[in-house]
């Protein structure tokens, strides 16, 4: 029985990247030896333990055959004379296909270091094209390892590209997607992780909403990028430099599908695009089962960022309409997370990357105005039924017209 270490953690230490998880293959054992030595067996496909001390995951080499459809269609053989090359070569990139032994000796048959070198993300054989999730896991390790200088080889490219056409990216379950979109939505730069998708014909396969937006025009004075696909991966990467919450960022992917039901005869301008994007938000959500926090927040983002935009036009009647329909006096917090969606989308547009967007500050400051409206007071009035309600109502709209009047209070927030 011989055990390598194995995956990402030899990756990320040729790396001189933190370590997040080590895992192990263990060659010459079965599951009763394994468990003789006091490991707990937790896998359920194949045999996978946990070290009784320091409760990594310790897995037998492995070997699998393609015999059926979909990245489940596989048989798998966990036998004690599967070699630990037999392992590695069935993993999906050279980079993560490399082991290092107990004497700290790096077995690399694959050329891994290689193309850490050349800073490549290639896949290890052909069987690459077996597996439809590894097109999902190849645009996310692109997302991790862009800010590094990785670009994805051509030639898996290539096999990705036929994957997505083979149809077979239609087999992969609704959570399987969704955890690979939320993996990448966390990394350094989520943006490529599209951007990928889209390279080799998978963005159509699994995001369709998103996908109908590239091609579509809008006004050049406002967009210089023109495109709207390519303004949504813009407003995405402003977004990550923005804030790490995934449920932003998607919220700031997300934001202008309605744009991609303005009919063709109206572009370039999308009269309406904002209330248009609730049905493909929801159908897009409810297809993968994207949280409700997520669906949620790109749901107001898509209905509001327009208004927020032009936070300095609306009259406090309308701001007041804001606050309410964003329930922003119950769930601040949401708000703040709308609030830098509509900041990322102000940005991602050519040459309006450094603009300041003062709307983020003045509608907080509006906000902490209305917060300070004393109900209790208002509903100890003597007041009965819906007027306590008008009458709070009534108290919001007056502080945010007295804080519109106010501009030096709010114009020092900004000193």
């Amino acid at each position: 029985m011989k055990t390598y270490l194995v995956g990402g953690a030899v990756r990320d230490q040729l790396l001189n990247i933190a370590i997040k998880d080590r895992d192990w293959v263990v060659v010459g054992s079965t599951p009763e030896d394994m468990q003789g030595k006091g490991y707990k067996q937790v896998g359920a496909d194949f045999p996978v333990f946990l070290h009784p001390k320091t409760q990594e995951e310790y897995a037998l080499a492995r070997t699998e055959r393609k015999s059926g459809k979909g990245y489940q269609g596989f048989t798998v053989d966990f036998t004690s004379d599967v070699t630990l090359e037999e392992d590695l070569i069935r993993r999906d990139l050279t980079i993560n296909a490399m082991a290092q032994d107990e004497s700290g000796e790096i077995i690399d048959p694959f050329n891994g270091r290689l193309d850490i070198k050349d800073k490549v993300l290639r896949h290890v054989s052909p069987a690459f094209s077996e597996d439809p999730l590894r097109v999902l896991r190849v645009a996310r390790f692109a997302a991790r390892f862009h800010h590094l200088g990785f670009t994805v080889a051509d030639e898996t490219l290539s096999l990705m590209t036929e994957l997505s056409d083979s149809g077979e990216l239609a087999t992969l379950t609704a959570e399987r997607v969704w955890v690979e979109t939320q993996r990448a939505l966390s990394e350094k730069s989520p943006w490529i992780y599209f951007q990928v998708l889209k390279d080799c014909h998978a963005l159509k396969a699994c995001f369709k909403e998103l996908d109908d937006l590239f091609g579509v025009p809008q006004p050049e004075k406002h967009h210089p990028e023109i495109d709207t696909g390519l303004h949504s991966l813009m407003v995405l990467e402003q977004a990550s430099l923005l804030s790490t919450d995934t449920e932003v960022r998607f919220a700031a992917l997300v934001h202008d599908l309605g744009k991609g039901k303005t009919p063709k005869e109206e572009w370039p301008r999308h009269i309406g695009h904002e209330k248009k994007g609730l049905k493909p938000i929801k159908a897009l959500c409810d297809r993968l089962r994207v949280p409700n926090k997520h669906k949620e927040l790109a749901l107001k983002a898509s209905e509001f960022h327009t208004h927020v935009h032009r936070a300095f036009e609306l009259k406090p009647s309308t701001v007041f309409k804001v606050f309410k329909q964003t329930d922003a006096l119950r769930k601040p917090e949401r708000f703040e997370q709308l609030l830098l969606v509509c900041k990322a989308d102000s940005r991602g547009r050519t040459s309006f990357e450094n603009v300041p967007y003062k709307q983020m500050d003045y509608l907080d400051y509006l906000l902490r105005c209305v917060q300070q409206v004393d109900t209790k007071t208002i509903a100890s009035s003597g007041l009965k039924g819906p007027e306590i309600g008008a009458a709070i109502e009534a108290a919001y709209v007056e502080a945010i017209q007295q804080g519109q009047k106010n501009k030096s209070d709010y114009e020092c927030l900004n000193e």
